[in-house]
């Protein structure tokens, strides 16, 4: 019997103020360190993609997102250098309760305002694929694999 397909599932959050999105400096964690991300991490047992990226947003940037400002904004079925399948769900939001802080000074170097028309040119692939995407009005989009 043929194994089924499982996929790591990935929550990014769009953080929106003043026509510019929130970016992370990735440190310290031995993946993609230097690199700019969004607010991200990986969807746990038994917890929703919703409540994922309310829970990501708070641990990483200190802020708390009503599940009623959360947005879908695109999804991305990426396959990382490693050939390794995931499932990006990025969401988008424009209001959070709290100031915007660095919550996690071990993962990361600083936090970054960008236009998302102009991300930094040291941004995860990932993150920009996505989004890219999200800019574009592309419900999902595949990053990553080979053309056919």
């Amino acid at each position: 019997m043929k194994q089924r397909y499982q996929v790591t599932i990935d929550v990014h959050v769009i953080l929106e103020r003043d026509r510019e999105i929130l970016l992370c400096l990735r440190q310290g964690t031995g993946y993609a360190d230097g690199l700019y991300c969004l607010p991200s991490g990986h969807l746990e047992a038994g917890e929703t993609v919703i409540e994922c990226a309310i829970r990501e947003a708070r641990e990483e940037v200190g802020v708390t997102i009503d599940t009623a400002d959360l947005r879908p904004a695109t999804v991305v079925h990426h396959l990382s250098p490693e050939g390794r399948p995931r499932m990006g769900m990025f969401f988008a939001s424009s209001q959070w309760t709290g100031d915007v802080v660095n919550a996690e000074p071990g993962k990361c170097g600083k936090l970054t305002w960008a236009p998302p028309d102009m991300l930094p040119h040291n941004t995860v692939p990932y993150t920009a694929a996505g989004v890219g995407f999200y800019r574009n009005g592309c419900s999902i989009g595949i990053h990553g694999w080979p053309e056919p």
